[in-house]
């Protein structure tokens, strides 16, 4: 989309940033509250989007749940965007090196932290689960060398905002647009590269299984991971209750050795990561962005299309 300027843009900048300046004049509990009373009038007032989570949520799960409880998983993932919200503008302000023990809990992180000490280069990959950014925000914190790629806000005084504020603590952010050239140097210099790797890619991408649907994913990451023969691994950011407290851990780590003894490892090394992903978000399917159109491409012969909702 085209980037907005101009004075009407500064006028919602500004607006956000006095927003924000009342919010954090609120304990976080607070605000995390709110966030999920605005999310209960969200799923009443926008029917398209309370049927599209329903719909996502009972393509990939219906078959193990009542209606019941495929409504409430909907429902709750609005939830969770909502707070989610409030956690991208307090993470920043509350969390640091010194007190992060008070909303982080880390679970099999030991093998790579391991490897990114090394400075041999990995791929970060997490998908539209619980706080996507955490993970990468906390290892940029403890000056490891990471860089996410991101899609530019269609404002740009907020996107200037939000990067700013994210270099702050170290999180280099590129625009996915022009990120070939920078993902090389990065990569050659040692650093790690983070992704949100559960996107649509369109008719042209790797087609791979998603909870059992086929679904477009990025031929890029493995691309890159074979070009440059560094590791893929798979975390997660997992909210712990209604507050802002999350579980960080690795679900999947996959190294060069794995995929050079496949006959198609692009396709491959596509597939396993995209299974790492759906493993963390089977645990706490409520804490998956469900109103995302994951499924919206599909393959050109498939001749039993899934019934997607719009």
């Amino acid at each position: 989309m085209k980037s907005k300027e101009g004075p009407r843009a500064w006028m919602v900048y500004a607006l956000a940033r006095c927003v924000l300046g009342l919010l954090r004049c609120f304990p976080v509990s607070w605000n995390l509250c709110t966030a999920r009373l605005f999310a209960n009038l969200w799923w009443r007032l926008i029917p398209r989007h309370r049927e599209r989570a329903i719909g996502h949520v009972r393509l990939a799960l219906g078959k193990d749940l009542t209606d019941e409880k495929v409504e409430q998983i909907a429902k709750d993932s609005l939830k969770q965007l909502t707070m989610f919200a409030i956690d991208f503008a307090f993470v920043p302000h509350l969390i640091n090196e010194y007190n992060w023990r008070n909303y982080v809990r880390l679970n099999n992180m030991s093998d790579a932290l391991r490897l990114l000490l090394e400075e041999k280069g990995a791929l970060l990959l997490t998908g539209h689960f619980g706080n996507w950014e955490l993970a990468g925000y906390l290892l940029a914190m403890f000056g490891f060398d990471v860089t996410a790629i991101m899609r530019p806000l269609d404002n740009v005084y907020l996107n200037r905002y939000v990067v700013d504020m994210r270099k702050r603590k170290g999180l280099d952010l590129v625009d996915k647009k022009g990120a070939t050239s920078h993902a090389e140097e990065i990569l050659r210099r040692g650093g790690a590269l983070g992704f949100i790797a559960d996107q649509n890619a369109g008719r042209k991408g790797q087609f791979v299984e998603f909870f059992g649907v086929a679904a477009s994913t990025y031929k890029s990451i493995g691309l890159l991971a074979m070009m440059h023969d560094v590791p893929i691994i798979v975390g997660y950011a997992k909210r712990i209750g209604n507050r802002l407290k999350y579980e960080v851990g690795v679900e999947r780590i996959i190294t060069p050795s794995e995929w050079k003894s496949q006959d198609k490892p692009l396709p491959w090394i596509t597939q396993e990561y995209t299974k790492a992903i759906e493993a963390a978000i089977r645990r706490a399917p409520e804490q998956y962005l469900w109103i995302h159109r994951r499924w919206k491409s599909r393959p050109r012969k498939e001749t039993n299309p899934p019934p997607l909702p719009a």
